[in-house]
């Protein structure tokens, strides 16, 4: 006992020092078990260097062991001794395993007060082991089989004696007593491994079953304690016949997963031992060996398979492994065994909802589930301690913990220790609390896990909030807003302002007054009952608007006071005039505006309010051009505007008010139409039908035409371009883009002579760009006598297609490669055709006199006069010039006389989308003079080809009036009749031969 005594004080000494493997915020003490009440364990004063005085310490968890000096903070012993073999959480522990028993305290500062929140401090107490526990044998009497003839020196496995302590204080050695007939023939040998030592007895002799069977030896077994514990037990030894062979397991060490819950009779795992013996010998029986009641209870073994099965209800909160061994036994006479350790894991379903336990902490008491609370407690006073565990693991064990409900309460984390299974939480306020608002709640916490499914708890706690006078007076509304009329009688009454104080006594007992000083000049309010009043006669037109502030304070110490707005708007007469923002407006639109869209938008102002402020709009005269919307002030045109009509429109707005009488203001608008690209140019110079001689040798850069165009839109629309598209292959010619000038670009060559069209074309500037197309004749030759001849020619290239061009002889390369002889034989040819034709010319010229053209007779009417000058989109004229008049309608006379005088054959060319109309160079007798007619003032109409016509397609074609004065209208890059799509023209010199018949559509 005294050594025992010694070993006690050690404990305790080691028991104050802080284990460096602890948490920082834990405390680690050591203490035997078994110890007397009010032992002393620890000082936490003295741990924590905390005074010895001025502190309150009160255990929060641990009190069925421990108790806590409430002053000092002394941890003693309880009535209830510290059993470690008997601890839930020491059991099935392995030798080196600590056991632990945690604890927490709570220290307040009795100095500080309640707001400034308790400190928790948590600890265990590692449970140092006493030799109070005696070694065992699982039976008073053990039995063990030894075959005969076994040799010398052979080892048989003793069943091992258990002891509840660990350590130095478990078992330590075995002894063997034997009798004098078995003096010789055994010993005893103790095997040591890493887990348990393993008692082995040896054959010391030979055996003779049939000469004694069977041996009765005394075994003991002694602790490691002191003092030493020591227990025996008869050691039975039965003599078998032989058997050599032991059966061996496949595996060394068998594992196992099991999942808590698993239902009875649930195979767990298979172990399988193999005996190389045959017969009996080699059969196995498997049995559990050195199974703790715990194993037995939960798991059993089928003898002949060696499947475990589930035997009782498995729970891993009580049980998270189980650890035993499985022995593999044959059923010979003299049989053999092995045995195989094997582990299961108890895996976790998440079967435990979270636990919530609400207690008082510091000052703050808890009765019958209520906690008190005063209402100018700061925010964030703690009123409870709540912890939150789950006996689950992994992530069933991590718990998710929240307030429910909207009420001014918060958790925050009492403590930094990492444990996910169980939580603590202070309960403390996140607001300021007010009795006379809330008196009390019902605070409901809410614990989830994270299992699947996750499973969940609650616990509430009722605050009740205690009385204190902080209700500050209230104004409602918190702005007082009144209309007061203008022209008023000093002393006047304005309104009341009147407060409420939700205290009761001399704090609801209120004094009123103006917070501004300025304001007291012109109103007063009555200290007693709120009433204002003004001083002094006001004038909407100074000042239209009052604010200021009054307060009303109550009696109590210290007094509060509350404010409130107040806002006196001056009541308006209607002594203004409307106003417009500016003195005369001025609006930009673009013409062809659709109708009915906003030209501009006008504001007007009235100084005064209300119906003296509603001001109506109206456009004089109303001619219904224009109209003005009421409220937005946007003027809305009725008409679509054209600029080449009129440019500029002028009219004013009158302004009225809706007082009583009205007034009214006027202001005036003009209307500015901006231009739109909606006119295509068109040329006045030259026409389509005339042309300009040159004579071979004209030097580069003369001046050849000029093409003369208008454009009746203004500025970048009426700015206009010049290029040639067509007819200058060889680029004989050049073109000023600006003036529209053509000039010689080179000298002519033999093949340049004849007759040259150039297609003009003429575009302005707009967005899209609009253009026309003029064609400009160039006849090239040495002399001109023959003027009918080229009229004739331009007559021809007037109805000649675009898209070919026409640029001098087109036959002079191959007369140029003709030798002397055909020349000279073309020669003789031609003078005799020149003869003949000109008999067979004159003979009908002088048949058709009488039915059509009269040599020396003037014609009533130009044939080839244009039926009418240049459109402009509006029927305007232009502003740079006259456009020609319309030419008279050809009567039938005449009409007649043309169809007999030009022949036309309509050929359906290869190029079907663009034939080629051909005038003869031969006329008959008594046929107009074509020369006379191109040489007057009136231009030759020009053809106007429309190849989408249903007619273009057909195998013949009329000839259709053209366009007057040399224009083609085209806007941007359309493909309309004039426009691109006939720019590249082409010209024979010997037109093909023509029938005697003209088709006309």
């Amino acid at each position: 006992m005294a050594a025992l005594r010694r070993d006690v004080l050690l404990f305790l000494a080691v028991a104050l020092l802080v284990s460096c493997d602890a948490a920082p915020t834990d405390i680690l003490y050591r203490v035997p078990e078994e110890q007397p009440p009010n032992t002393l364990i620890g000082s936490l004063a003295a741990d924590q260097g905390l005074p010895d005085t001025g502190h309150l310490y009160k255990l929060e968890v641990g009190s069925r062991y421990l108790r806590v000096d409430g002053k000092t903070g002394d941890i003693y012993t309880t009535e209830i001794p510290i059993d470690r073999e008997k601890m839930h959480d020491c059991r099935n522990m392995f030798d080196g395993d600590k056991c632990f028993l945690e604890f927490e305290v709570s220290i307040t500062d009795m100095g500080k007060g309640l707001g400034s929140g308790p400190r928790l401090i948590e600890g265990r107490i590692e449970v140092l082991d006493i030799n109070d526990n005696t070694p065992q044998f699982a039976s008073p009497i053990l039995t063990l089989s030894i075959p005969e003839n076994t040799h010398i020196g052979a080892l048989f496995a003793i069943p091992m004696a258990t002891d509840r302590d660990s350590g130095t204080n478990g078992v330590a050695e075995y002894s063997l007593s034997t009798g004098p007939d078995s003096d010789q023939l055994f010993s005893l040998q103790v095997a040591l491994d890493s887990e348990e030592k393993q008692p082995q007895l040896v054959v010391m002799g030979n055996l003779d079953r049939e000469r004694k069977d069977s041996y009765d030896l005394n075994i003991r077994v002694v602790d490691g304690g002191r003092p030493t514990r020591a227990s025996s037990a008869l050691l039975r030894v039965t003599v078998t016949d032989q058997n050599d062979n032991s059966p061996k397991f496949e595996r060394s060490h068998y594992e196992a997963d099991l999942l808590e819950n698993s239902p009875l009779g649930h195979s767990v795992l298979q172990v399988r031992a193999n005996d190389a013996d045959t017969g009996v010998n080699s059969q196995i029986d498997y049995s559990l060996h050195q199974a703790s009641e715990t194993v037995q209870r939960l798991l059993r073994i089928d003898r002949s398979t060696g499947i475990i099965y589930v035997k009782g209800l498995v729970d891993r909160e009580e049980e998270n492994f189980l650890k035993f061994f499985v022995v593999a036994k044959d059923r010979g006479p003299d049989s053999k065994n092995s045995k195989v350790q094997v582990t299961i894991s108890v895996k976790d379903q998440n079967d435990n909802a979270p636990a919530i336990e609400i207690r008082g902490i510091g000052l703050v008491t808890h009765q019958d589930g209520v906690a008190n609370i005063s209402e100018d407690m700061p925010i964030g006073t703690p009123v409870a301690l709540v912890q939150v565990s789950d006996r689950d693991e992994g992530e069933n064990a991590v718990v998710t913990c929240v307030v429910a409900g909207d009420v001014p309460f918060q958790l925050r984390p009492a403590s930094e220790s990492a444990n996910d299974r169980k939580r603590k939480y202070f309960l403390q306020t996140t607001t300021l609390l007010d009795y006379e608002r809330v008196k009390e709640y019902r605070i409901e916490i809410v614990a989830v896990d994270s299992g699947n499914p996750a499973l969940s708890s609650s616990n509430s706690l009722k605050v009740q909030v205690t009385d204190m006078n902080d209700n500050t007076p209230i104004f409602s509304p918190a702005m007082l807003e009144v209309d007061f009329a203008e022209g008023n009688q000093p002393g006047d009454k304005v309104l009341d302002a009147v407060a409420t104080d939700a205290d009761s006594g001399t704090n609801a007992e209120l004094a009123y007054s103006i917070i501004e000083r300025s304001a007291t000049k012109l109103f007063e309010i009555d200290a007693n009952t709120g009433e204002v009043r003004v001083k002094n006669l006001l004038d909407r037109e100074e000042t239209e608007r009052y604010e200021f502030h009054v307060a009303a304070a109550d009696k109590g110490v210290p007094s509060k006071t509350g404010t409130a707005t107040v806002v006196i708007n001056v009541l308006d007469r209607n002594d203004n005039d409307p106003k417009f923002m500016l003195s005369g407006y001025s609006f930009s639109v673009i013409e062809n505006m659709a109708p009915l869209n906003p030209v501009g938008v006008v504001t007007v102002t009235d100084a005064d309010k209300g119906e003296n402020a509603r001001v109506k709009l109206f456009v004089e005269p109303d001619n219904g051009k224009f109209v003005i919307q009421n409220g937005t002030g946007t003027i809305l045109s009725s008409i679509s505007f054209d600029r080449e009509k009129e440019s500029t429109y002028t009219f004013r707005l009158k302004a009225v008010d809706a007082g009583n009488p009205p007034r009214s203001s006027y202001v005036g608008v003009t209307i500015n139409v901006l231009d739109e690209n909606d006119n295509a140019p068109y040329v006045t110079k030259p026409a389509n039908s005339s042309y300009t001689y040159l004579t071979p040798v004209t030097p580069p850069d003369t001046r050849v035409e000029v093409v003369e165009a208008e454009d009746i839109d203004s500025g970048p629309n009426a700015e206009l371009l010049y290029t040639i598209t067509g007819g200058n292959p060889f680029d004989l010619f050049h073109i000023s883009p600006s003036s529209g000038e053509i000039t010689l670009a080179q000298e002519f060559t033999g093949k340049h002579n004849g007759l040259h069209r150039l297609v003009v074309r003429v575009s302005d500037k707009g967005k899209p760009p609009r253009h026309t197309t003029a064609l400009v004749h160039v006849f090239v030759n040495d002399t001109k006598s023959n003027v009918s001849v080229i009229e004739a020619l331009v007559g021809h290239s007037l109805y000649t297609p675009l898209d070919r061009d026409i640029a001098g002889d087109p036959n002079y390369a191959l007369a140029q490669r003709s030798n002397i002889l055909y020349g000279s034989l073309a020669g003789i040819a031609g003078v005799i055709l020149v003869i003949v034709a000109v008999v067979v010319i004159r003979h009908r010229l002088q048949k058709d006199a009488k039915s059509g053209y009269q040599p020396g007779k003037k014609e009533s009417k130009d044939l080839y006069a244009p039926k009418q000058g240049p459109k402009t989109g509006k029927g305007k004229k232009s502003k740079k010039g006259k456009a020609p008049k319309p030419a008279k309608p050809l009567e039938e006379d005449e009409e007649a006389s043309l169809q007999k005088g030009l022949k036309f054959n309509l050929i359906n060319e290869s190029v079907t989308d663009s034939p080629r109309i051909h005038l003869p160079l031969n006329y008959p007798p008594g046929s107009p003079d074509l020369g006379r007619h191109y040489r007057s003032n009136s231009p030759l109409p020009s053809i106007q080809l429309q190849p989408q016509s249903p007619s273009a397609s057909k195998k013949h074609q009329a000839v259709q009036d053209l366009p007057a004065t040399n224009t083609f209208v085209g806007t941007g890059d359309n493909n309309s009749t004039g426009s691109d799509q006939y720019s590249d023209y082409s010209y024979k010199a010997n037109p093909p031969k023509y029938s005697n018949k003209q088709e006309l559509d």
